[in-house]
């Protein structure tokens, strides 16, 4: 019998590769220190409807191959990335988005009041498809990956999104694929 040779992902034996089935390699990050507010319009027999404000935070699980330092992604590459998300570096996105924001959807029926505030420089509006812990995690998940995925040449991916509006209530997206 030929010797074996383990490495993260193969075993090699007499010169021939053989493709193990191993478990995922996955780290987690979580980004904090956000706060912003909104309102669910569509929440009409809630006090969700109302503008409303957190302390949010999201925790991200990266999934992948291990790089040369044995990571499957570098916690302080979001601070070192070359790529960008929507024209900024990944920090500077998070805190456009969620550092001291107003957070409307797209259709909501009040938002030209909220835009007028934001033109008179009340408030810094962000707009969004959908509001709400379950929709950010997506939306997070949406911007994230792509950056992610073109950032490691496709070696990691995000595997789920948890956004935390605080301890109590948080949501998780994590696509299907």
């Amino acid at each position: 019998m030929g010797s074996w040779y383990f490495s993260s992902f193969r075993i090699s034996r007499n010169n021939r590769r053989i493709s193990l089935v191993m478990g995922k390699f996955q780290s987690t990050k979580v980004f904090d220190g956000f706060s912003c507010c909104f309102r669910q319009w569509r929440a009409n027999t809630t006090h969700c409807q109302y503008l409303h404000g957190y302390g949010v935070s999201f925790k991200i699980w990266f999934e992948g191959e291990l790089d040369h330092r044995n990571w499957v992604w570098d916690f302080g590459g979001m601070k070192r990335a070359t790529e960008t998300i929507d024209g900024m570096s990944p920090k500077e996105w998070m805190d456009h988005m969620f550092d001291h924001t107003v957070i409307i959807a797209n259709d909501d029926p009040e938002l030209a009041k909220f835009v007028k505030l934001n033109r008179v420089g009340a408030i810094q509006l962000r707009q969004v498809a959908a509001v709400g812990a379950e929709s950010f995690a997506k939306f997070i998940y949406d911007k994230i990956n792509p950056f992610i995925e073109k950032e490691t040449e496709g070696r990691v991916k995000i595997a789920k999104v948890q956004f935390l509006e605080h301890a109590k209530n948080t949501a998780i997206y994590a696509p299907t694929n």
